[in-house]
């Protein structure tokens, strides 16, 4: 008698099994949270208003917003602890030329004036700033914007001293008198002006428009596995624009905004003019332009990308296209019409 049924029956059973277990963790995998470490800046914080409102659940993607000082978000990237992080354009390539490959899938805003030189009082200009010292967290975008206004006026930055400081110290180093000027952007640039009486911005983001883009970089690996759920994530960022754009729901949008920061939202609404957040087709624009200037990304990037080699960020230069991936802003914008 042959018993070739049953064994076939015996090698089927646990064939099928892990083929049932293998399919519950794909399942498993694909429901689980997109993990995106962010920080204070308002480009970035304006997405707390789409977790409180539940507009990703609406968008059909499971999201976790992990709330983070700037330079620990990049850590928790780094580290894979995360599936994205939203930086600067020039950051996103810091990171990757370190070991943490990523992709630009939206860009959220550019700095408008809330990345400054803030001088003591009496000093007005950026050319008086010559011979003095200036506190600044070298290698950071604001290193970037400090020698951008020091080449305008006519100056390098051998004709100041630069004084290593972490950004969020550059408040108090301010104000203890140790250096004529800081680079730092909001909320500690404002930060900066309120504890020194008679302090001003001297220069700030607003005069080089591109200068700093915002965006949210994604793992190449979840970007591979999980494009449908980033259309989707991205898809949300018009609403979340609007909301602020409009009168009668932007004062709510700013409130959430300042309680995830952790700041009075009369302050925080006094410099969101210094932060020109894009609706998805600006957006487009930008992600997908080709331009060598600062009018698009691959341009401000090149730009960001000498810098850092110059300036030993890292060694070799980047190859700043493959940190750009515009079709999910095209895609989600096309699925918003």
């Amino acid at each position: 008698m042959i018993h070739r049924p049953r064994l076939t029956t015996r090698l089927l059973r646990p064939l099928a099994f892990g083929l049932t277990f293998a399919a519950l963790l794909l399942s498993r995998a694909a429901a689980a949270p997109l993990k995106v470490a962010y920080s204070d800046w308002p480009g970035w914080t304006a997405f707390a208003i789409a977790d409180e409102k539940g507009w990703f659940k609406q968008a059909g993607v499971e999201v976790e917003l992990l709330w983070f000082e700037y330079g620990p978000s990049m850590e928790a990237f780094t580290a894979g602890k995360v599936d994205a992080v939203m930086v600067t354009n020039g950051d996103a390539l810091v990171t990757g030329a370190n070991g943490a490959k990523n992709v630009m899938i939206l860009v959220t805003d550019y700095s408008n004036g809330n990345d400054m030189i803030v001088a003591q009082p009496g000093i007005s200009s950026l050319k008086e700033l010559k011979g003095k010292k200036i506190a600044v967290e070298v290698g950071f975008v604001d290193h970037l914007l400090l020698l951008n206004g020091l080449k305008k006026a006519g100056m390098t930055e051998s004709d100041v001293e630069l004084v290593p400081t972490p950004t969020n110290q550059t408040p108090q180093v301010l104000a203890s008198g140790q250096v004529a000027a800081i680079a730092a952007w909001q909320p500690n640039s404002g930060q900066a002006l309120k504890a020194v009486a008679g302090s001003k911005a001297v220069y700030t983001s607003a005069d080089e428009p591109g200068l700093i883009y915002d965006t949210v970089a994604v793992s190449p690996q979840s970007l591979a596995q999980r494009r449908a759920d980033w259309v989707k994530f991205v898809s949300v960022w018009d609403r979340v624009v609007a909301y602020l754009n409009d009168e009668t729901t932007r004062e709510d949008g700013i409130k959430i905004m300042a309680a995830r920061a952790g700041v009075d939202p009369k302050e925080y609404a006094a410099f969101m003019s210094g932060t020109k957040l894009l609706t998805l087709a600006q957006s487009a624009k930008i992600i997908t332009g080709k331009t060598d200037t600062f009018g698009s990304v691959a341009g401000s990037s090149k730009i960001a990308d000498d810098f850092n080699v110059k300036n030993g960020v890292y060694s070799e230069p980047q190859d700043v296209a493959s940190y750009i991936d515009a079709s999910l802003t095209t895609d989600a914008l096309a699925a918003t019409k």
